[in-house]
């Protein structure tokens, strides 16, 4: 059975809102995942969009829900055939990035700030495993945890206006990607050429929640080679699948 003691509650009159503890944590976000597939393989008809965050899941209806407690017996009972050991395959992505002075804006003010040299912030930013979490903020952007706690940092007070395609940023516990040129106030540290958000592919994002990502250090020089091959469509992105 399910792993949590969960909380159920009407959110409008078409969804219902469920929630885990309200922290960030591996172990919750694998057990959401887990319910959002047991429901997306058992759901009802009337079940259009199941939307999961790091604690919590929205699950919205087509019509109006008539009885919540009818439904939310329904969603218990599927939570409950859960198992907290369920395997699912997932991929464990090999993401480029460089962290060269022209891609990598706020470092030096970043490893000021933390009073970490710029050599030991690489090291510790491309050595976790991140866990996909969700995919939101902007279409392709990827919500990781399992950022080393060194490096965590407030966002900044101030947003930038524009963030280029590709930074590599930390806000708070978090690292992520911009997919596309935005606003953004976290540091960006570093950027990736790939593309992480694609409108003409089937899957117009590569990586999907309860992924992995590992970055890597690549120079400038390799940064404008992949850019070139990506452009040619000769590129091919590393990762391997796992089970478990």
């Amino acid at each position: 059975m399910g792993a949590f003691n969960l909380t159920y509650k009407a959110f409008g009159e078409r969804s219902i809102l469920v929630e885990w503890p309200q922290k960030i944590d591996e172990f919750i976000q694998k057990d959401v995942l887990n319910f959002k597939n047991e429901l997306t393989k058992n759901k009802p008809k009337l079940i259009v969009e199941i939307i999961n965050a790091y604690c919590s899941l929205t699950i919205k209806y087509i019509t109006t829900i008539e009885n919540i407690n009818n439904e939310i017996s329904y969603l218990k009972r599927r939570y409950s055939a859960c198992s907290k050991s369920q395997n699912t395959d997932f991929k464990l992505w090999h993401i480029p990035v460089c962290y060269e002075p022209e891609f990598a804006p706020d470092l030096t003010m970043f490893s000021k700030l933390k009073n970490i040299t710029i050599e030991v912030i690489i090291e510790r930013h491309t050595k976790p495993k991140y866990l996909v979490n969700f995919i939101g903020f902007l279409p392709g952007f990827l919500y990781l945890s399992g950022l080393d706690s060194s490096l965590e940092i407030p966002r900044k007070s101030t947003p930038e206006m524009t963030v280029k395609k590709g930074s590599v940023a930390i806000g708070g516990m978090q690292t992520g990607i911009y997919p596309m040129d935005s606003p953004g106030g976290w540091y960006v540290i570093g950027n990736s050429p790939l593309n992480f958000f694609n409108v003409n592919q089937e899957e117009p994002c590569f990586a999907k929640p309860g992924d992995y990502l590992k970055f890597y250090f690549i120079s400038k020089i390799r940064h404008l080679e992949i850019e070139n091959q990506l452009k040619k469509g000769s590129y091919n992105l590393e990762f391997e699948t796992h089970h478990g």
